[in-house]
C-alpha cells in the first residue's frame, strides 16, 4: 500500500518514538521528474523519474543524529529510527539543538495562496519535446548561429511534508516547468557561446520557446571577436542575469551560520549601513508564484515578510533555531532542509529597491568601463569581502557598446561595492531575487 506522504511522516515519528527518541522531526518529499534533451533537431535524451525520500532527526536530550532514504517499506522505516537513535547515543551534545516549543509553531497557512503548484496535467514529453525544437529551431534562424549546443525542456512536482513530535505537521505541493537553450556563434578558436531559458511554477507563465531560443542566439552572436579589456579601474555594470551574485554575497555575510562561525565580514555591521541610503533589501516568503515561497519553514515556524536591510541599514541576521541560539536570538523563520542534513538558515525570496534609470541610461552614463554578463571562479574572503571573479561581457566606451570582452578578472572589496552601487529598474518580478542591473562606479579590472 502507498502511503501519502503525512502519513509517512507520522510514522517515521511513531518509529523514532518506540525506539526510544525523546524528540523527533521528520521530512518527507515525493515527486516526478521528467526531463527532455534535443540535438539537432532530433531526440537526444529523455528520462522520467519518480522518487520518495524521506529524512528522520532524532534527539536524546542534546545529543540527536540524522538518518535518510528512499524507501518507505515499514521495515525501512523501523530500521531508519533504531539506526538514528544508536547514532545519537554515540554524538556530542549540542546545548543548541533542539525542536520547537509549541508556542513557536506556526499556527495558520495557506498554501494554496501562494500558487506553488499547477493543477494543470503533467506535460506529455512530445509536448516538453516539441517546445526543446522550437527552441533550437529559433536559434539556428540566426545566421550567425553554428550550432546549437543544447536545448532542454523539464517538468517536475514534488509533494513536501514535515511532521515533528511536538504536535506540527504539514505540508505544501510544488512544480516546475523549465526551457533552456545554448547556442554557440564563430568557429575554431574564436567560438562564443551564450544562453537563455525560463523556468516557471506555472506552464503558461513561461516565455515562448521561440523567444527562448532567438534570444540565445542574440547573446552568442553578441560575443563573437571577443578581446581582453584594458587594465586600470574603471566602472562595472552588472546585467541584471549576473547582478544577483552581488546581493548574494551580501545575504551569506548576513547568514546567522556565517556569523556565529565569526566568518562573516558584516559580523561587526548589524546597524550601520551596508548599501546606499533609501535602498532596502525585503524578504518576502508569501509572493504568490514565487519559486522560494513557503507557508513554514523547515522547523515548523512561520514564515514572515521582513527588512533585510532597511535604507541602506543592516536590521539583523538570518537565522533558524539553532543558529539563533548561538546567537542569543530568536529565529526569523528561516530553517531549510533537506532528508539528510539538519536545518540551517536560507534566505527565501528577496527584493532589492529599484532606480529610475534603465539599464540602457546607466551604460549611456558610465562612460568607459565593463558590462559584465557572465562570470565565473570566485574568490571571496568571507572575513574582508575581498572579492575577485573571471567576467565576460562587453566593453562600454563613451557610453556605448563598442565590442565583446572575455578573459578579464573583476576585483574589489564587496563592503565598498555595495555601498556604492547605482540600481537599474529591469529587474525580473517573477525571480526569487527580484535584482535589477548593478553599477559599481569603481574597479579593478585586470585584462591584456
Amino acid at each position: 500500500m502507498t502511503h501519502s506522504p503525512e502519513r509517512l511522516a507520522a510514522q517515521l515519528l511513531d518509529t523514532a518514538r518506540d525506539a526510544g527518541a525523546d524528540a523527533a522531526d521528520a521530512i518527507v518529499m515525493r515527486g516526478t521528474s521528467l526531463s527532455i534533451d534535443v540535438r539537432e533537431g532530433t531526440l537526444e535524451h529523455a528520462e522520467r523519474a519518480e522518487a520518495i525520500d524521506l529524512g528522520l532527526r532524532v534527539f536524546l536530550g542534546t545529543r540527536s543524529a540524522i538518518v535518510s532514504a528512499s524507501d518507505a517499506r515499514p521495515e525501512t522505516l523501523s530500521e531508519m529510527a533504531a539506526r538514528a537513535v544508536t547514532m545519537a547515543r554515540e554524538a556530542p551534545e549540542d546545548p543548541h539543538a533542539g525542536i520547537a516549543t509549541a508556542d513557536q509553531l506556526v499556527q495558520d497557512w495557506d498554501a494554496e495562496a501562494l500558487e506553488l503548484f499547477d493543477p494543470t496535467p503533467e506535460p506529455a514529453p512530445a509536448d516538453l519535446q516539441a517546445d526543446a525544437e522550437a527552441a533550437e529551431a529559433a536559434a539556428r534562424t540566426n545566421p550567425g548561429i553554428s550550432q546549437v549546443q543544447s536545448t532542454s525542456a523539464g517538468y517536475s512536482a514534488r509533494h513536501i511534508h514535515l511532521a515533528a513530535s511536538n504536535g506540527f505537521s504539514g505540508g505544501y505541493r510544488r512544480s516546475s516547468r523549465g526551457l533552456s537553450c545554448a547556442a554557440i556563434a564563430g568557429t575554431g578558436t574564436g567560438m562564443e557561446r551564450d544562453y537563455d531559458g525560463d523556468s516557471r511554477i506555472f506552464q503558461a507563465d513561461l516565455r515562448s520557446a521561440e523567444e527562448i531560443g532567438k534570444r540565445a542566439a542574440e547573446r552568442a552572436v553578441a560575443r563573437v571577436g571577443a578581446r581582453k579589456p584594458p587594465t586600470g579601474s574603471y566602472p562595472v555594470l552588472f546585467d541584471e542575469r549576473v547582478a544577483s551574485s552581488l546581493i548574494g554575497h551580501l545575504l551569506v555575510a548576513a547568514n546567522g551560520s556565517s556569523v556565529a562561525r565569526g566568518a562573516s565580514w558584516l559580523r561587526e555591521a548589524l546597524g550601520s549601513a551596508v548599501l546606499p541610503e533609501g535602498m532596502s533589501l525585503i524578504e518576502d516568503p508569501h509572493r504568490p508564484r514565487a519559486t522560494s515561497s513557503r507557508p513554514f519553514d523547515a522547523e515548523g515556524l512561520p514564515t514572515a515578510r521582513r527588512a533585510i536591510v532597511e535604507d541602506g541599514v543592516l536590521t539583523g541576521w538570518t537565522l533558524d533555531l539553532a543558529t539563533g541560539r548561538k546567537l542569543g536570538l530568536p529565529s526569523t523563520g528561516n530553517a531549510g532542509r533537506g532528508t539528510s542534513s539538519a536545518p540551517t538558515p536560507s534566505t527565501w525570496n528577496v527584493t532589492l529597491s529599484p532606480g529610475s534609470a534603465s539599464r540602457a541610461d546607466l551604460i549611456r552614463d558610465m562612460g568607459t568601463g565593463l558590462l559584465v554578463t557572465s562570470m565565473i571562479g570566485a574568490t571571496i574572503n568571507p572575513n574582508t569581502g575581498d572579492y575577485s571573479r573571471g567576467a565576460a561581457g562587453h566593453w562600454v566606451e563613451n557610453g556605448e557598446i563598442t565590442h565583446a570582452v572575455n578573459e578579464c578578472t573583476i576585483a574589489g572589496n564587496l563592503r565598498d561595492m555595495l555601498r556604492s552601487i547605482v540600481p537599474a529598474n529591469d529587474a525580473r518580478a517573477h525571480l526569487s531575487r527580484v535584482v535589477p542591473s548593478l553599477l559599481v562606479p569603481g574597479m579593478t579590472l585586470a585584462g591584456s
